[in-house]
Formats: structure tokens, sequence, C-alpha cells
């Protein structure tokens, strides 16, 4: 009886599904924001593109979201899903974030501690990639989910070293002659150090997660 009923239920994989294909939206968020600060096409495409993926990611938010309130049967707690997901979407946000802000304040050029902390992006995108699917089974996972977590939190402590001391070289280059420089450049490292901490956010709620159930 308990198997019929479950069968007429929304199948548990589907959140699962929704999770690993989130993922992949934010990998490529990160590569095109990488490509973007690598200054080898067009800007405002490629400011363009990194919306584009924004809206993608925010349509699997959606369906999850959906599917939560619809759903009798769930993986683990509403709450949770709820929260990953909202995490995951927070990491792509503050990628458009970063290059709204690039286009308002018209950058062309961008230092390399810039690229470096884009890459740093890039490489907790791949780690959430790979982290997604080992949701499926918790405890057999639990030692891989834990050292994705711990690897996530290096991104962010090497992202936070990057971003303190390219701040302090861009402080003393222009402190006197320009001012302005400045501002905008210190703004365009404060978005690409939040997108490093929105990963670890993602990783914080698989954490719990982890914790929660095993």
């Amino acid at each position: 009886m308990l198997s019929w009923f479950r069968a007429l239920m929304p199948r548990e994989d589907g959140f699962f599904d929704q999770f690993e294909r989130h993922s992949q939206v934010l990998l490529a968020g990160a590569e095109a924001l990488r490509d973007l600060l690598a200054e080898t096409g067009d800007l405002a495409a490629a400011c363009a593109e990194v919306a584009r993926l924004e809206h993608a990611a925010d349509d699997v938010t959606d369906e999850v979201l959906q599917s939560v309130r619809r759903s009798f049967i769930t993986p683990f707690d509403r709450v949770d899903i709820k929260d990953l997901i909202e995490s995951m979407d927070g990491a792509i946000d503050q990628m458009h974030q970063t290059a709204k802000a690039i286009a308002l304040y018209e950058v062309t050029e961008f230092d390399e501690p810039m690229r470096e902390m884009a890459e740093l992006g890039v490489e907790a995108a791949k780690l959430t990639v790979e982290a997604m699917p080992l949701l499926r089974r918790l405890a057999a996972n639990a030692p891989a989910i834990g050292a994705y977590v711990a690897a996530i939190g290096e991104l962010e402590s090497r992202a936070d070293k990057v971003h303190d001391a390219a701040l302090k070289r861009l402080f003393l280059a222009h402190r006197s002659r320009d001012p302005m420089a400045f501002t905008v450049g210190a703004e365009i490292y404060g978005h690409l150090e939040r997108v490093t901490d929105r990963f670890e956010e993602v990783a914080n709620e698989i954490s719990g997660i982890l914790i929660e159930h095993v």
C-alpha cells in the first residue's frame, strides 16, 4: 500500500536533478564572468551572457520552490531544500551583480587579482557541480561531502587574501591622483569577493543538511 502511495507522489529524485542542473548553470555563469574579466571579447555581450544565465538559474530555483510546495514526500526537510537552492541562486545573483557593476562603471580593463578571484569562483563552481550528486546518498558520501565543504572554505579564504592585498595596492596606487579609480576598483573587488562568499554559504547549507540527516 505504501509503495503504491509513493508512486503517486512526485519523484524524490526530481529535487536532486534540479540541484544538479542549477549547479551546471552556476558553473556556466562563473566561466562567463571569468571570460568577461579576461578582456577577450565584447564586454557588453559577456555581461549579457551572465545575465542570461542568472535568469536560467532563477527558472530552476522557481521549479524547486514549486516542487517543494506540491510534494508530499521530500528527500530532506523542505526548509533545507529551500535554503540550499536559494543559497545556490545567491551565488549566480552575485555574479550578475558583478557584471552589472562592470557595465555601470564602463570598466574595460581588469587587474590580474580580479581575474584570479574570478578563477577562484570557477573552481568553487566546479566543486559544487561535483558535490551535488553526493546529496543523493548522504550517509555513504559523508566523507566526500565534508571534503567539499573544507575545499570551498579554503577557496573562500584564498579569495579573501587576494581581495585584501589587491585592495591595499589599489589604494596606494590611486589615493592621491585618482580616488574614483579606487572607488570603482574597490567595488568590483567587493563583488568578486562576495561570489566566493556565496559559494561558502552553499557549502554551509550542505554541511547543515549532512549534520541533520546523518
